[in-house]
């Protein structure tokens, strides 16, 4: 929603945000809007740490991009489109949900990717880390695993 409201000059100055009784209402960007299982923003209970990694794959077709994130003990990984266009959240790459941990850190190695593989390390809240390839899925080898939780 976008209000529109004359500043003294007489020019219209455009409002993307105004406060009711009800609440605050606030324009939001597509990729906010659509964001699956969206919590409220006034919600501080849970307040989960969100990381966030790139890597541009060689493609010659320029989708080469992916981003990976992750909220509370979910990994999410998607083709990223740019900050223009929001990446399609209804098909991750590769989605992986955590029982015992949080993944804390996470990073693309650009040294070993292909256009059809590249290495992903988790590190996790309990001290494991794990190695995975979010395209193939083949690779997934943990480390760390005899640390007590």
């Amino acid at each position: 929603m976008k209000m529109a409201v004359q500043d003294g000059g007489g020019k219209d100055e455009l409002k993307t945000q105004f406060i009711t009784r009800e609440g605050t209402y606030r324009l939001m960007t597509l990729s906010e809007y659509s964001r699956p299982n969206r919590v409220g923003y006034t919600n501080t209970q849970g307040s989960a740490a969100v990381r966030v990694s790139f890597v541009t794959l060689p493609d010659p077709g320029g989708n080469g991009d992916r981003i990976c994130f992750n909220f509370g003990r979910e990994l999410y990984v998607y083709v990223y489109k740019g900050v223009k266009k929001a990446a399609d959240l209804t098909k991750p790459v590769d989605k992986k949900m955590y029982k015992g941990t949080n993944p804390t850190c996470h990073d693309f190695n650009s040294v070993t990717m292909t256009p059809d593989s590249v290495s992903l390390v988790v590190g996790f809240s309990t001290g494991q880390i794990q190695l995975i390839d979010p395209i193939k899925k083949e690779l997934s080898k943990l480390y760390n695993e005899e640390v007590c939780v």
